[in-house]
C-alpha cells in the first residue's frame, strides 16, 4: 500500500505530490494526459505563488516567462496601477510551469502513472482507486472534478455562469504589469509570458467567440499587432461550489476544492498553498483539519474575487470599477498587495 495517491497531474496535483514526497510519503500521481499539459488560464503567478514554488525546489528558470511588477486596471479611459509589495510575480506559459513541476516531482521519486480516477472506494485505513491502494488520497482533478462528484461533494450550481477563453499573440510585451481591461460585458486579462509573447484571457458571462469578445476592448485590440499564436482554449463555467473539501481519507485541492473566478489570478498560488496544507494535515493524521485550513487560506481571495465578480455582473457597476479605483489608488494598492 502506498502512502499518498494523487488524482490529477496538473499544477495542483504535482504540487501536492512534491509536498508529499518532501514529507517522506511514497506518492503516486494518476494522470491521463502526457506532459506538458496546457489549459485555458491567465498564466500569471502571484508573488506568493512564485515564492512557494521555489520553496518546494521547483526550478522556474527553464520555463522562461517574464517578471510581473504589479496589476494595472484600465477601461481605455481611466487607469490605475499598483506594484506588488513582496517581490515580483511571474508570467509563464502554463506548459512551462507544468514541465517544471513534473521534473521536480520526478527528482523526488514521485511515480506518475497513466490513468483516470473516477470511482473511489474507502475502507477504514485505505482508499482504493485506479487499481491502487493508498493510505490517503488528494483529488486535484480540476474544475469539473470527477472525484468530487463521485464523493457527493459537488455544491449547487446557481448564480451567474462565467467562462474564460485564452489566446496567445506574437508581440513584444508593452508592460511588465498584469493588465486587466474592463468593459460592461466582461474583462480581458493580459499577461506577458515571453520576450515576444503575451497571453490574453477574456472572462465573461456571455458565450461568444474570442474575436467577438476582443471587439469590446478596442484599445487592447490595437496593441495586439502580432499574429495569434496557437489555438483558443476555453474553460468554464468557472464558479464551482463545493459542500466540503474532506470526505474520509480524501482531500480536495486546487480547482477541485472550489473556485470563484480567474479575475484576480491567484489560482496557482492557492493551489500550492492548499496542497501544502493538505499534506501537513495528512502527515499529522488529522485530515478533518484541512477544511478549516483551506477556508483560512482562501478567505481573502474569496472575498476580493467575489466582490469583483459581483461588480462585473451588472453593466452599471462594471462601468464604475476602474473610475472608482482610479480615484482611490491607495485602496486599489491595498487590494493588489493582498493578492497571494
Amino acid at each position: 500500500m502506498i502512502d499518498l495517491l494523487v488524482a490529477g497531474g496538473g499544477p495542483a496535483g504535482l504540487a501536492a505530490a512534491v509536498c508529499g514526497a518532501l514529507a517522506g510519503l511514497e506518492t503516486v500521481v494518476v494522470e491521463p494526459r502526457e506532459a506538458p499539459v496546457d489549459k485555458a488560464c491567465g498564466e500569471g503567478v502571484m508573488p506568493g505563488g512564485v515564492r512557494a514554488l521555489r520553496e518546494l525546489g521547483v526550478d522556474l528558470a527553464p520555463a522562461g516567462g517574464r517578471e510581473l511588477r504589479g496589476v494595472h486596471y484600465t477601461d481605455g479611459v481611466h487607469s490605475v496601477r499598483a506594484a506588488f509589495r513582496d517581490g515580483p510575480g511571474l508570467g509563464v506559459r502554463r506548459t512551462g510551469l507544468h514541465r517544471a513541476l513534473w521534473l521536480r516531482a520526478g527528482e523526488l521519486g514521485v511515480r506518475i502513472v497513466p490513468g483516470r480516477v473516477e470511482d473511489v472506494r474507502q475502507e477504514d485505513d485505505a482508499v482504493l482507486a485506479a487499481g491502487l491502494r493508498a493510505r490517503w488520497m488528494i483529488a486535484a482533478d480540476g474544475l469539473h472534478s470527477p472525484v468530487r462528484r463521485a464523493l457527493g461533494l459537488q455544491g449547487p450550481g446557481h448564480g451567474t455562469r462565467r467562462y474564460g477563453l485564452r489566446r496567445h499573440y506574437r508581440v513584444a510585451p508593452w508592460t511588465d504589469f498584469v493588465e486587466v481591461h474592463w468593459s460592461p460585458r466582461g474583462e480581458a486579462y493580459v499577461t506577458p509570458v515571453g520576450e515576444t509573447l503575451v497571453g490574453v484571457a477574456v472572462l465573461s458571462a456571455e458565450r461568444r467567440g474570442f474575436d467577438a469578445h476582443l471587439a469590446d476592448f478596442p484599445h487592447l485590440a490595437a496593441l495586439l499587432s502580432g499574429p495569434a499564436a496557437g489555438p483558443v482554449r476555453g474553460a468554464g463555467p468557472l464558479r464551482q461550489r463545493v459542500r466540503a473539501r474532506v470526505a474520509g481519507r480524501v482531500l480536495l485541492v486546487g480547482d477541485a476544492a472550489g473556485y470563484v473566478d480567474a479575475l484576480t489570478g491567484e489560482g496557482v498560488a492557492l493551489a500550492v498553498a492548499s496542497a501544502r496544507a493538505a499534506v501537513r494535515c495528512l502527515v499529522a493524521g488529522r485530515p478533518a483539519a484541512y477544511e478549516a485550513a483551506w477556508r483560512r487560506l482562501s478567505r481573502r481571495h474569496r472575498l476580493l474575487t467575489g466582490a469583483l465578480v459581483r461588480a462585473s455582473g451588472r453593466e452599471r457597476t462594471a462601468r464604475l470599477v476602474v473610475p472608482v479605483a482610479s480615484r482611490l489608488p491607495m485602496v486599489f494598492g491595498a487590494a493588489v498587495r493582498a493578492l497571494r
